[in-house]
């Protein structure tokens, strides 16, 4: 008999990352392209600006805006009290975000009791969950299956980097890379990657992005509204893609049980959600380009 798949299907090829204490820039990095706006209340922010960045989101959230892009907001570490401060104004405010990025992750038990604490306000709430400490690469699988409501992990170079002491080139975190796509094929969850930080070097952000896709991750953070355009482009799956997910649905739909094969391979769960994914991610750069 097929095997139903009920998860839901969020392509998010970008995150543009927006600093919460700067109000101003809220509207421009919703219209950025990007597939998601997280709004950041973490490393963005200042110490001395964390309380009215609490307020700006809070307002933002009492007058959400509405559209098409997912609106995400990271908190400081749960484990902290600037985190447990954060938590407390998301469960006061009028409205939640889509999504929340829990940084700092080192084991699967912190994820599971926030998403519990927020899951009771928000039943659609989805978790971003940060790989970007060593504690929490070693534990990357368990975090990634700590709760069904994390939608993707989220892999931070510059915290990973700084404590692994090695630089954010390419080869020194292929092996963080590899262990993060690795463990959200486990949870069968999105993945992704770390920001490119030069802001002026296009071609050397498409030139990793790429690499980055060809490994398996399925976006990328931005830190610029400039940066939008190329990782949105990267990341949209390719005509071929497309087809071939197409034939991957229509087969699976036609499928009564049994084994089922398209041009003459295998296709299991994992493959469906993929080509799930893929049409997705189709879709939304269709829409992109009608807009």
């Amino acid at each position: 008999m097929a095997v139903a798949v009920t998860m839901p299907i969020r392509p998010r090829r970008s995150i543009l990352f927006v600093p919460a204490n700067r109000p101003e820039r809220y509207s421009k990095a919703l219209s950025s392209g990007a597939d998601t706006v997280c709004v950041d209340l973490e490393d963005a922010v200042g110490p001395e600006f964390k309380d009215q960045a609490r307020r700006e989101v809070g307002r933002m959230l009492e007058d959400r805006p509405t559209g098409p892009v997912e609106l995400c907001v990271r908190v400081n570490s749960a484990r902290t009290e600037l985190g447990l401060r954060d938590l407390l104004m998301l469960l006061e405010a009028p409205a939640f975000p889509d999504a929340v990025m829990l940084p700092k992750l080192a084991d699967p038990d912190e994820v599971a009791w926030v998403t519990e604490l927020l899951g009771a306000r928000a039943p659609s709430l989805e978790v971003l969950a940060m790989i970007e400490t060593a504690r929490g690469l070693e534990a990357a699988a368990e975090i990634a299956t700590a709760s069904p409501r994390i939608g993707a992990l989220v892999l931070g170079g510059v915290d990973l980097s700084a404590e692994l002491g090695s630089t954010r080139d390419w080869a020194p975190m292929l092996y963080p890379r590899s262990r993060v796509v690795h463990a959200a094929a486990l949870a069968q969850i999105g993945t992704i990657d770390l920001p490119f930080l030069d802001v002026a070097d296009t071609a050397g952000l498409e030139r990793e992005t790429k690499l980055s896709k060809s490994l398996g991750l399925t976006g990328r953070t931005a830190v610029h509204p400039s940066q939008v355009e190329p990782i949105q482009r990267i990341f949209s799956p390719a005509a071929e893609e497309v087809e071939r997910a197409r034939r991957v649905i229509d087969a699976y739909e036609r499928n009564q049980g049994g084994v089922l094969l398209v041009d003459g391979k295998l296709v299991e769960r994992p493959v469906i959600i993929a080509a799930q994914r893929t049409l997705a991610a189709a879709a939304m750069a269709a829409a992109e380009t009608t807009s």
